[in-house]
């Protein structure tokens, strides 16, 4: 069983940063990679990056802004978010992917991130 916890939201300005942390924990020998997913108000699910022992991965509206990293000591996975805008104000989500799937499971609760005007 694999254990996550978002956590480093909160309310910022536009223009602002935040840094994203996502502890994983239990049995971690299968996982790939891990993702930060967000989800704004009203709207549906989106994929935001990915990290595995090699690769990066962003979505076309955070790349250069925003940044994944990893502490493999922590077993913690970062999303530093840097020139936060209004359309970033979302739920952000931590998962897994396991090696050979596809499908993302072992989501965390969520950390809410929320960009004033």
């Amino acid at each position: 069983q694999v254990h996550v916890v978002e956590s480093g939201g909160g309310l910022v300005q536009a223009g602002e940063s935040l840094r994203l942390s996502c502890a994983v924990s239990g049995n971690m020998f299968n996982i790939a990679a891990v993702g930060w997913h967000r989800q704004a108000p009203g709207k549906g699910l989106e994929w935001v990056s990915h990290t595995s022992d090699t690769r990066t991965y962003y979505a076309d509206s955070v790349k250069g802004r925003f940044t994944i990293s990893r502490d493999d000591a922590k077993n913690t996975v970062y999303l530093q978010m840097n020139s936060l805008k209004p359309e970033d104000t979302a739920i952000y989500y931590c998962a897994t992917l396991r090696k050979g799937f596809s499908k993302y499971e072992n989501w965390g609760r969520g950390t809410q991130v929320t960009v004033s005007s």
